[in-house]
């Protein structure tokens, strides 16, 4: 068995950022892309589900895992192409989303500076399509590598070939099907800078800059998140919990000119994202606790774990809010995070 290891009946409880208790009943950490074959054969042969996981920061267990958590250990990163102008930067699966940020910039790369400190791992970018501050990765992915569970082969799958949508790829929409091994990042060494979205300009302005760099954005963006977000170190999070419900631009504008307040963006194609934290705050659920589960005080998409949570009391918690936002403003919100074990809407 060269390339993973096995576990029986593994705790998940330091494997997924909101603390919460489960079990798998087999964990396999692979340390090379190729022994994935022989691993998915084994796992076929127990007849159980598979699930790679990475950080566990876009993640909520409701219940524990019967079949094959998979955690991927590979991890590194190194310039592939180099044209001067711009370069294709190769990062394998499991590295720490950040430190890649970091290691671009430091070598004279932009495009990342606004995706600084996301949590979780390379892997499980373009699975999401992360994005923050107006930039998604989406934006800037040359290729993705992933194993196929159809094939038993790795496959090197072009950008326009990925799918990516607004937090989804086709890695998200067949997750049964990919395991994402690397991904390819063409990144340029001069762009426009985007400063536009809220409190970015005000926080460069804080630290004394007057003509930003992609170093500076990614400073002010850090120091931006770790005021409005609770650090999962600290507090059992997984970030935003909801995704920004996209509405027609007509739609949008009507449910804003009845609620007076409510922000609204342009998200292309006749389409505009509206604020699920400003309607869940509107609802009077920012701060609200419930025993161990409860939404943060600091920002009304992210919901908490206080210390002993299951994943059940937080999911339960998450429905209430979603069905009072519906009620409200007539919007239904979806989660961001995976949630094995049970279905958001039962």
């Amino acid at each position: 068995m060269s390339g993973y290891q096995l576990a029986e009946n593994v705790s998940l409880a330091g494997r997924n950022t909101f603390r919460v208790p489960a079990r798998t009943a087999m964990m396999a950490d692979v340390q090379r892309a190729d022994a994935l074959g022989e691993l998915f054969e084994f796992a076929m042969l127990r007849e159980g589900p598979v699930m790679v996981l990475g950080e566990g920061s876009n993640l909520l267990f409701a219940d524990d895992y019967p079949g094959v958590a998979i955690c991927l250990a590979m991890a590194g990163s190194r310039i592939v192409r180099d044209d001067g102008d711009s370069a294709v930067v190769r990062a394998e699966a499991g590295m720490n989303w950040n430190d890649l940020v970091a290691w671009t910039l430091g070598r004279g790369l932009c495009g990342l500076e606004n995706l600084a400190l996301i949590p979780g791992t390379v892997g499980a970018a373009p699975i999401q399509n992360i994005g923050a501050y107006g930039v998604e990765v989406g934006e800037f992915v040359e290729a993705v590598e992933a194993f196929s569970r159809d094939t038993g082969q790795v496959k090197r799958i072009a950008a326009a070939d990925c799918g990516f949508g607004y937090r989804d790829s086709l890695f998200k929409r067949e997750a049964d099907r990919w395991v994402v091994t690397a991904l390819e990042l063409r990144l340029p060494r001069r762009r426009e800078l985007r400063l536009d979205y809220a409190g970015v300009k005000e926080e460069l302005a804080a630290m004394g800059v007057t003509e930003p760099r992609a170093v500076h954005v990614a400073e002010a963006i850090s120091r931006l998140r770790t005021r409005k977000l609770p650090n999962p170190a600290l507090l059992g999070n997984a970030g935003s919990f909801f995704k920004n419900p996209v509405l027609p631009d007509a739609e949008a504008e009507a449910l804003a000119a009845e609620h007076p307040g409510l922000p609204h963006f342009r998200g292309g194609d006749g389409r505009r994202k509206l604020s699920a934290a400003w309607m869940i705050e509107a609802c009077g659920w920012k701060g609200y606790r419930e025993g161990d589960a409860g939404v943060s005080a600091q920002h009304a998409l992210v919901l908490v774990n206080h210390g002993k949570a299951t994943g059940r009391q937080l999911l339960d918690l998450a429905r209430r809010i979603a069905d009072s936002v519906r009620e409200r403003f007539g919007v239904q919100l979806e989660p961001e995070p995976r949630i094995v074990g049970a279905d958001f809407r039962p």
